[in-house]
């Protein structure tokens, strides 16, 4: 063999090793769609932070099946028709199988249906409207749904507060504040309770003070506000101002008041998926471990995101393959282990079984701040 003819050996030979590694090595890509700007960023930074958590941690135990995990994330900034955008890119752009989000149900819903035609597999972290897994067996959440966290929320007002007569102020535009309000007064009345007021408002209101002063006048033991922590926040200092002292409790959109309220959300409880004072294992490592990469402390929006990508990391080591995404979704749907929000297992329509945890906001030395209150099971 001349010389020249070893060296063309020797240099096709370099070429399929270096091609057969680069294949061996690529990366198993996650897309993500979440409101990292906008009105509701608290909910899409944090969940993209527990998300980046997992995807580090995971890397750093050597992948799943040989490959690392890469997360691509687009901003929807809360706008349904730009969650519609951001999916496109990253289906035809960046080539992912699989998309964790949005955070909000209105632009979660705003991709269901085109991620179940196409077979992608959408985790939605946060979401908790029921019609979203309704899109199709590629739809699956990680959080509990609106009719269980409203009838959580009715039961712990009647029971674990002792109420008999509630208020419920509700924007009427927004589907989460709605179905919280009818699952709230469902259980509520199912108990023995009594509805004393129902008031709405229109999503963007500023002012509330017309209908805080009807509820002021029923004179009701509680007050149910399922919106989210910005307009729960506007809502509470005209309801403190107008001498209303009572309990108010709400859902999972409060998550984010203790960095856009003060002491007008004291008394306050609200449903959650994980509470960080918790002696689970799975929780104290998650939180050790989100304090120390980001220097603060996570909320449920995070929690919910790490679980996500945890979850999806066990479907394919379940399935046997990175690529196969029939193969993964079905190992999806079979998930059954404990997370940090929980023990989680799904049910027929592919929504997580699990317990809600109400959580209070307390004054903790001059800072506002939660504590675990009670778990709450509502049989689904």
């Amino acid at each position: 063999m001349n010389r020249k003819n070893l060296c063309f050996i020797v240099s096709l030979f370099s070429a399929v090793l270096f091609f057969s590694c680069a294949a061996q090595s690529k990366t198993i890509k996650i897309g993500g769609v979440a409101p990292l700007s906008g009105a509701v960023a608290v909910y899409g930074v944090e969940c993209k932070n527990g998300i980046d958590l997992a995807v580090a941690e995971i890397n750093a135990a050597g992948g799943v099946n040989g490959r690392l995990l890469e997360f691509v994330c687009e901003d929807d900034e809360g706008d349904p028709a730009k969650s519609v955008s951001a999916y496109k890119k990253l289906v035809t752009k960046d080539r992912v199988s699989v998309v964790i989000g949005s955070l909000t149900s209105g632009c979660t819903m705003a991709i269901t249906r085109q991620a179940q035609a196409q077979h992608v597999l959408q985790i939605a972290p946060a979401a908790t409207a029921t019609a979203i897994t309704e899109a199709g067996n590629y739809i699956f959440r990680t959080c509990f749904i609106d009719p269980f966290q409203g009838k959580v929320g009715g039961k712990f007002a009647f029971d674990n507060l002792n109420t008999k007569n509630a208020a419920v102020l509700y924007d009427i535009g927004n589907d989460y504040s709605v179905g919280l309000t009818d699952n709230f007064i469902e259980e509520y009345t199912s108990l023995g309770g009594q509805i004393v007021a129902k008031e709405s408002y229109g999503t963007g209101d500023k002012d509330f003070n017309a209908q805080l002063t009807k509820i002021k006048a029923a004179n009701p033991d509680v007050v149910y506000l399922p919106d989210y922590y910005g307009t729960v926040a506007l809502i509470a200092k005209q309801l403190r101002a107008q001498g209303i002292n009572t309990p108010i409790v709400g859902a999972d959109g409060w998550d984010g008041l203790t960095e856009n309220a003060g002491d007008e959300v004291l008394n306050g409880y609200y449903s959650n998926h994980y509470a960080e004072d918790s002696d689970s294992w799975a929780v104290q490592k998650f939180v050790t471990s989100f304090k120390a990469r980001y220097g603060k402390s996570p909320n449920s929006f995070a929690a919910l995101g790490y679980d996500s990508v945890y979850m999806l990391r066990d479907a394919i080591r379940k399935a046997g393959t990175a690529t196969d995404i029939a193969k993964i979704r079905d190992a999806f749907e079979a998930t059954d282990g404990n997370y940090v929000t929980g023990h989680i297992v799904f049910d027929e329509n592919r929504n997580p079984v699990k317990s809600a945890v109400m959580i209070e906001l307390i004054n903790n030395d001059g800072q506002l701040t939660t504590r675990y209150a009670a778990t709450v099971d509502i049989g689904m």
